[in-house]
């Protein structure tokens, strides 16, 4: 019973932590779509974020109980944690499985996202940036065409273009123009590699808080069932 107590408290600050961890993810992931929803026509696919957040704001008072009933058993306090355990394991479980199929589902849609930007891309060889869609990505993420320049290329209409937008151009080199000639004054990699690395990344790191907090969790239900062991069964009636 001791030993449980102190896993209780432990766990109590551990599951504070964790809700700072699933807020970040569940943020990430909302602006991350946010900020590209012209690559993904389903409004419903930063639903992982927002079931982050809400685990996260779940986390705060699990974690109050958690250390309120290491100090001193209440029967009533073991009780509503056992309940908010439970709506966190499937809150969990949900976003886990929604992360981990999301991930593999919109890394197929991407290139053909970005491939139809760029070919629906009008641009010339001028002084003029551009303000697209895709150049907002090549210039946010140092990127060039779907899998690199010679995309540009494929897109282009003219017969032997002598330049690609000059989103492509490194930030190092401010006289750059997009300048075939100089492609080393060009992003070497393509949009497609990074954008699937940044959503990947963020979706896997929800899937990854949500299954260690899965098991802090049953390891929580666990000392908290022993501590309710002794207790007489009509004394736990809010079960």
């Amino acid at each position: 019973r001791s030993f449980a107590r102190s896993m209780l408290g432990f766990l109590g600050f551990v599951f504070w932590g964790t809700a700072i961890a699933q807020m970040f993810g569940g943020v990430s992931v909302i602006l991350m779509f946010k900020n590209y929803r012209y690559l993904f026509q389903e409004s419903y696919l930063s639903l992982p974020g927002w079931l982050a957040l809400a685990t996260a704001l779940t986390l705060l008072p699990t974690g109050v109980l958690a250390v309120s009933i290491s100090v001193k058993c209440s029967r009533s306090q073991q009780g509503t944690f056992m309940y908010l355990l439970l709506l966190l394991l499937c809150l969990e479980m949900s976003s886990a499985a929604l992360a981990r199929s999301y991930c593999v589902r919109t890394a197929s849609q991407l290139e053909s996202a970005i491939s139809y930007l760029v070919h629906q891309h009008n641009w010339t060889c001028s002084q003029d940036p551009g303000n697209s869609a895709v150049d907002v990505i090549q210039r946010k993420l140092h990127c060039c065409g779907v899998h690199n320049y010679t995309d540009w290329l494929k897109a282009s209409s003219l017969c032997h273009p002598t330049c690609v937008p000059e989103s492509c151009c490194k930030e190092k080199h401010s006289l750059c123009r997009g300048d075939l000639g100089h492609v080393e004054q060009l992003s070497e990699e393509g949009c497609l590699k990074k954008l699937e690395d940044q959503l990947c990344f963020s979706m896997l790191y929800i899937f990854w808080c949500c299954t260690v907090l899965s098991i802090l969790e049953l390891l929580a239900a666990v000392s908290n069932g022993i501590l309710m062991r002794r207790q007489p069964f009509h004394e736990l009636c809010i079960l």
